[in-house]
């Protein structure tokens, strides 16, 4: 128990929250990659990868909530070459499902795009933590929406849910960080007729001129086989084609787990969803665990949030307090994302399930937010040191007696003399 209380140091509850994210990911992902595994003449390949990335970000966390949460001002310093390796990316990139996401460098490969996120919210948590007033006219405000509209631009051109997703999060930490309503209802709304319009243009225009962009198509086809429907008026029968192949099986996978599930390893969809280890891992989830395990996992990010607000609210400086909202809220604003597309809510993103999913740069990243937000309930809320305090009172409890008769010995030799 004192190994764990001098190694685990910071909110416990957040521990426990990612220790049990990290048993479900290695659960689900080595079920959902068994047609991976099949393909492979090492069967244990795909956990074995998963597992070490894991193991890699454990270490990123052990690390960083040891780290005072003042050095991870560095981040704004990180920004600008993030944006340069995107750029990279789009030159250079690997293109996966369309889009140059992935760069390679000394054969290491990794999305550009995760640290253009947590470097933005570190940037945005320090820009307004340095705001000194509430007027209206405060620079600071302009160097926000510059920061967040150019990192947010280049993450779109490849990956508009990302970039929509980090906007929103920025937008929140904005408004708890205290900018006027005014400027931001001035700031959303222009915001939100400029993309209504964007999207009026992509369902009108035919698909040679939206081609321009190009991710616009793919954006286009999902949006419109979300809109359609594949059911028969007369017999009621689902219409399983190309464009609702994802969601058809996913909602399949959700039918047959009921409450209980099938048990891990006995789901059939992950044999039929192309994405079943990452973008669709909860649909796997709830065929497997059933209903319950799905809101066991739901509960894990919900109680995540909370405790963020917790530990904010004990915060006494708007730099860690900020910081630690911002990266509680991007996991969990991803988790509903990625949960909200297996249950056919919005279209089909692309968003992993925040620790769960299969994933290197994804795992490593989300990691390194848990790594953060621990390091500020530590040293910024004084959460998980308090045992380490009562210790040391009960010390010098337990030695005050012996003190108090050395200064009395003390004292009657000093009246001798």
């Amino acid at each position: 128990m004192d190994l764990a209380n001098k190694l685990f140091k910071g909110d416990r509850v957040i521990w426990i929250i990612f220790m049990f994210l990290c048993l479900v990911s290695i659960i689900e992902v080595f079920s959902a990659t068994s047609t991976i595994a099949y393909r492979n003449s090492y069967f244990w390949g795909p956990i074995v990868r998963h597992t070490t990335f894991l193991l890699i970000g454990f270490a990123c966390v052990l690390v960083l909530h040891n780290i005072p949460y003042k050095f991870f001002r560095g981040l704004v310093a990180i920004l600008p070459l993030s944006l340069f390796l995107i750029m990279a990316a789009m030159v250079f990139g690997e293109s996966v499902n369309g889009a140059s996401r992935w760069l390679t460098i000394f054969g290491v490969s990794f999305q550009p795009s995760e640290i253009a996120k947590i470097s933005l919210i570190g940037y945005v948590a320090f820009i307004l933590s340095k705001r000194s007033s509430d007027d209206e006219h405060d620079k600071t405000f302009y160097w926000l929406i510059g920061g967040v509209l150019t990192t947010c631009a280049f993450i779109l051109i490849d990956n508009f849910s990302t970039a929509f997703m980090l906007f929103v999060v920025c937008f929140l930490m904005m408004f708890i960080g205290m900018i006027p309503i005014k400027q931001l209802l001035k700031f959303g709304g222009s915001l939100a007729a400029l993309g209504a319009l964007a999207l009026l243009l992509l369902m009108v225009l035919p698909e040679n001129a939206v081609a321009v962009l190009p991710r616009a198509v793919t954006w286009k086809n999902r949006i419109e086989s979300f809109t359609e429907k594949h059911e028969t008026v007369l017999t009621g029968e689902v219409k399983i084609i190309d464009e609702n192949f994802q969601v058809s099986h996913a909602k399949i996978a959700i039918a047959r787990g009921g409450v209980l599930g099938q048990m891990p390893g006995h789901g059939q969809q992950r044999d039929y969803l192309p994405q079943a280890y990452s973008d669709f891992i909860f649909a796997i989830i709830m065929e497997e665990l059933g209903l319950l395990g799905g809101f066991t996992v739901l509960s894990l990010y919900v109680f995540l949030l909370i405790r963020v607000g917790l530990i904010a609210r004990k915060c006494e400086t708007r730099f860690p307090k900020l910081l630690v909202l911002g990266c509680g809220l991007l996991l969990v604003l991803q988790a509903l994302t990625n949960m909200s597309v297996a249950v056919n809510l919005i279209p089909v993103t692309g968003q992993p399930l925040p620790l769960i999913s299969r994933g290197g740069t994804s795992t490593i990243i989300t990691c390194v937010y848990f790594g953060i937000i621990l390091s500020v309930s530590r040293f910024a809320a004084g959460i998980g040191d308090e045992e380490d305090e009562i210790d040391e009172e009960s010390q010098e409890t337990e030695l005050s007696p012996v003190l108090e008769t050395v200064e009395q010995q003390t004292s009657v030799e000093n009246e001798k003399l």
